[in-house]
């Protein structure tokens, strides 16, 4: 069987999607080509089910507790004697048996947090992200500069994005007059780049970015484990030397 040459496979991975870009300025809708080679082409589902099941688990209180038959508020005399009255034998009336009497085996304040390999959450992140833009979920804002909150503006953003229903807006950091210009709307999540899971991107059907976001996102989750951490470890070296 032939082998397939280096170059063949190598145009074979490089992928560009076309996404929706709206300017904010002249409120015109464009069309623009960006790499998403780096995101993948497969989305496995499995991966970001386990993904999702360890977020929303995190996310449970596990404040549930039930009263075991000790923990009732019963007398504990006996409702009648044992023989001679023609009815079944009871001990105390906190038994399970009984109407008002303790929960057997039932629940009781736990945690139920637990984590995942940081690669199994970046590989969930970045099928979640390869789905998403296969789907064309994907939009582009050229920026998201808001001087004060404002509802109205924000829902003209999303107009112009494209998001008719839940969305998430990723922002290169956190900018509190957009959060509160979203908080009011329904389905609508605002988020920085640093901040954004997996869970995040399943959970709304529109994904929004800008450029410089997406640069960062793309950045923070598909580049190999321990990358960063080596390249800080040897800027420190150049330094020191």
């Amino acid at each position: 069987m032939a082998k397939t040459p280096k170059s063949a496979k190598s145009e074979k991975t490089a992928k560009t999607a076309t996404l929706r870009l709206y300017r904010t300025a002249t409120g015109q809708v464009e069309e623009t080509q960006v790499d998403a080679s780096a995101f993948g082409t497969r989305s496995p589902r499995r991966a970001q089910r386990e993904a999702v099941l360890m977020y929303r688990a995190n996310q449970r209180a596990g404040t549930h507790d039930t009263l075991t038959r000790a923990e009732v508020n019963a007398t504990i005399r006996k409702p009648w004697k044992q023989k001679h009255t023609g009815r079944a034998r009871a001990g105390r009336t906190s038994s399970p048996l009984w109407r008002g009497g303790g929960i057997i085996f039932g629940p009781h304040p736990r945690d139920y947090s637990y984590a995942l390999p940081r690669r199994a959450l970046r590989y969930a992140t970045r099928a979640a992200m390869a789905g998403k833009i296969a789907a064309g979920e994907v939009a582009l804002v050229d920026a998201v500069e808001m001087k004060a909150p404002k509802t109205r503006e924000m829902k003209k953003l999303l107009a112009g994005a494209g998001a008719t229903r839940t969305a998430l807006i990723v922002l290169p950091e956190h900018c509190e007059n957009a959060w509160k210009s979203a908080r009011n709307i329904q389905g609508i999540t605002v988020k920085a780049a640093r901040e954004v899971n997996a869970y995040d991107i399943l959970a709304h059907r529109t994904v929004i970015l800008t450029p410089r976001s997406y640069e960062l996102l793309r950045e923070r989750v598909c580049t190999p484990t321990g990358a960063s951490g080596r390249a800080a470890g040897a800027r420190r070296a150049g330094e020191e030397e």
